[in-house]
């Protein structure tokens, strides 16, 4: 389950609504006290209501209603939801998802009061014919009842089994978005949700203003995550112990009602035992985990740039742990502003991993920033502006290739006019590759352009970019640049682009090809897969199948190699070679793998199109 989606309404700066759509990796850019916080402070909110309260200030000052709304949407969460020993149900089953198959959860925060209450509801496709409607809150008596007045087999057992019933008696249950409420008792209503918030993502927030003290601050907070990412880890031992103890407490609880019949029949009749969980947040705060540092000096009185380094150790050490786990918790780690005190080469290490963290199975990666250094090295798709008309108006958040100039402007990028050619690929990857494949060229012959350094060239990696790739280059404009197209073979479509490229006529000189090979990694040599990764495989030019490509291989290879259950994903493969087998590439290996001279083919095509743009 992954949170697709934010609205926020009424809170603080936000007077009207506002969506925020999320991806694996998010980053909010924009100006200073613009909102950029505030999105995620109602995740916080939303999520824990720990580390930032909701308080009877947060609703905006210029709306004449104290309640704030924040919305959360999440995709579909396909198991089974177990109600107690004899009944299980899914969130499709009881109409609890929108009409986009999507869980929807919305939190009512009153405001009005010194300490805000909550109402939580879920937004769903629900009955709304009368007579299927409100099912969720009935007693199992009233259920009963109902299906014995609409002629239903009597004998049914079971709440869910009733409802669904009853909603397949009626032709059209009229369908339509209601706000179910799921807080207050409500019988199945409240059981469900207590069952859905337990299968929430766990959401770990880390700020950038912070105490400067060990109990809190730039030290804990890291910490605190770790013990957040435990806790979700252990859903299901924690499921275990909570079954124990109701079990134990319920059997407790029995005896005792015994006995008071035994006292008292007539107050004996009116008691029943209600266990209640603790919240999912509730666990986190059980425990605490500490750092003590060398020289017996307080982390606290250290620079605030070593402190901080915890959290560049902490991403950069959850991000290998996940790649190499399992895991099947869901995460969010929500980063305000990395780059605080920070060198720009820790920079690096930062945004490398949240990538890494963001492409792990159930875990997704929340920045803030206002800082063109690390705005510029991240992926265009992850690119939120957030910004405001005038003082008092709910901020814009903008999505999509038309935001690159605004971010451009306020973040002081400017265009880069030293370009001459774009190398258009498929990712980022290629990018790498292409670079270390014209670097060894250029070392036998250096009338061969190096990609690496040479200024006329920059890439546009066309399944996706960096920020510095659209908008420092200004890749937008009418440049009216000669265009160099270079795609893997293994995608029968690129044909098209080809083609189209190639029929231009557009007097530049553009030029589009697919690699004879089966991808890029196709070209690589065996000795630098032995010398990156002490494991040798064998590169084929055209694999027989989509399950022995050279990437396929090499994760087989990688997994059994470092005694791992299970191998990388095509993605990480792809990635660990470009960034350690290719760099390993020299002139006479190329020339080994590809004896037509292709590769040396397009660094001469690449320097004629820069010398004549």
């Amino acid at each position: 389950m992954k949170l697709l989606s934010l609205e926020v309404e009424n809170f603080r700066g936000y007077k009207d609504a506002r969506k925020i759509t999320f991806d694996d990796l998010t980053t909010l850019i924009g100006k200073n006290d613009i909102g950029k916080s505030t999105i995620l402070e109602a995740l916080e909110i939303f999520f824990n209501n720990d580390t930032v309260k909701i308080e009877q200030t947060d609703a905006n000052v210029f709306s004449n209603s104290k309640t704030v709304k924040i919305t959360c949407e999440f995709s579909e969460h396909t198991e089974a939801i177990v109600l107690d020993s004899e009944s299980s149900t899914t969130l499709r089953t009881e109409f609890l998802l929108t009409d986009r198959n999507t869980l929807k959860i919305q939190k009512l925060y009153d405001c009005s009061k010194k300490t805000p209450s909550c109402e939580v509801f879920i937004i769903a496709n629900h009955p709304s014919i009368t007579g299927a409607e409100n099912l969720l809150e009935l007693k199992e008596k009233d259920l009963r009842d109902k299906v014995k007045s609409l002629g239903l087999d009597v004998s049914l057992k079971g709440n869910p089994t009733m409802r669904k019933a009853i909603w397949e008696h009626f032709p059209d249950l009229q369908l339509k978005e209601t706000p179910i409420p799921v807080s207050k008792p409500k019988e199945d209503s409240k059981r469900i949700w207590e069952k859905i918030e337990i299968l929430l993502p766990m959401f770990a927030i880390f700020q950038s203003d912070r105490a400067s003290k060990d109990s809190d601050g730039e030290v804990q907070n890291p910490l605190k995550g770790a013990v957040a990412t435990a806790i979700a880890e252990a859903q299901t031992q924690i499921a275990e112990i909570e079954q124990m103890v109701r079990e134990k407490s319920e059997e407790i609880a029995k005896l005792t009602h015994d006995a008071l019949k035994q006292i008292d029949p007539n107050l004996a009749e009116s008691l029943e035992p209600k266990f209640s969980p603790p919240a999912p947040s509730k666990w986190a705060n059980l425990f605490s985990l500490g750092m003590e540092t060398n020289g017996n000096i307080a982390l606290n009185k250290r620079g605030s740039g070593v402190r901080r380094m915890i959290l560049v150790s902490f991403f950069k050490a959850e991000a290998e742990r996940k790649l190499q786990s399992n895991s099947k918790s869901n995460v969010i780690y929500a980063i305000e502003e990395p780059e605080t005190s920070q060198h720009p080469s820790n920079q690096k290490i930062l945004i490398n991993s949240f990538k890494d963290l963001s492409a792990t199975e159930n875990c997704q990666v929340i920045l803030t920033t206002h800082s063109p250094g690390l705005a510029s090295d991240l992926p265009t798709e992850s690119i939120r502006f957030v910004s405001s008309s005038s003082i008092g108006a709910t901020p814009n958040v903008d999505v999509g290739v038309d935001v690159f100039d605004k971010v451009a402007d306020a973040l002081g990028l400017v265009p880069d006019s030293r370009v001459k050619v774009l190398v258009f690929v498929e990712g980022p990857t290629d990018v790498q590759a292409l670079k270390c494949l014209s670097k060894a060229i250029h070392m036998d012959d250096h009338q061969s352009p190096n990609l690496e350094t040479d200024e006329r060239f920059a890439f546009v990696v066309s399944g996706g970019a960096t920020l510095k790739h659209w908008v420092t280059k200004n890749y937008l404009g009418n440049l009216g640049l000669t265009e160099f197209h270079l795609y893997d073979n293994d995608v029968a479509t690129y044909q098209g682009t080809v083609d189209q490229v190639n029929e231009r006529n557009d007097n530049r000189g553009s030029h589009a090809t697919l690699t004879a090979k089966h991808e890029i990694e196709s070209y690589l040599h065996s000795g630098a897969i032995l010398e990156a990764f002490g494991f040798e495989i064998e590169v084929a030019d055209h694999p027989d199948s989509n399950t022995n490509t050279v990437p396929r291989e090499f994760a087989k290879s990688f997994a059994e190699h470092h005694n791992r259950p299970n191998a990388p994903s095509d993605g990480t493969a792809k990635k660990k070679l470009a960034e350690s087998a290719f760099p390993k590439m020299t002139a006479a290996w190329i020339d080994e793998r590809d004896p037509a001279g292709e590769v040396r083919g397009w660094f001469r095509r690449l320097r004629a199109m820069a010398d004549q743009a």
